[in-house]
């Protein structure tokens, strides 16, 4: 297989954050899949703090509420377009960020 250059797209949000009836992660996957985009993750962070500084951090016996979730793509330039166009549109409350990358699939398929 021949490594393919694209864009890998982060999205970050809270946990418990929605648009409309989704959380905001679970939106950013569906539309994702319905876009016919091959995958994409999205990873709970221990802790963090965002643009207004509140920290938040999981603790042992209480479980923090709003921690910071990153959804992560790696995308062809136009279907990392598409999925901007598609999220600007929903007016969906994230931030993002951009970089280029190389990727290529090992192993079986």
């Amino acid at each position: 297989m021949t490594i393919r250059q694209g864009r890998l797209l982060s999205f970050y949000c809270h946990l418990r954050a929605r648009h409309h009836d989704l959380l905001v992660y679970e939106w950013l996957l569906e539309e994702a899949k319905r876009q016919g985009i091959s995958g994409g993750s999205a990873f709970r962070a221990l802790g963090g703090y965002g643009r207004h500084g509140v920290l938040h951090e999981e603790q042992f016996f209480e479980l923090a509420d709003d921690l910071p979730v990153k959804v992560e793509f790696l995308l062809s330039e136009a279907q990392a377009e598409t999925m901007l166009a598609a999220v600007r549109a929903a007016d969906v409350d994230v931030v993002y960020a951009s970089a280029t990358a190389s990727f290529e699939v090992l192993g079986k398929r």
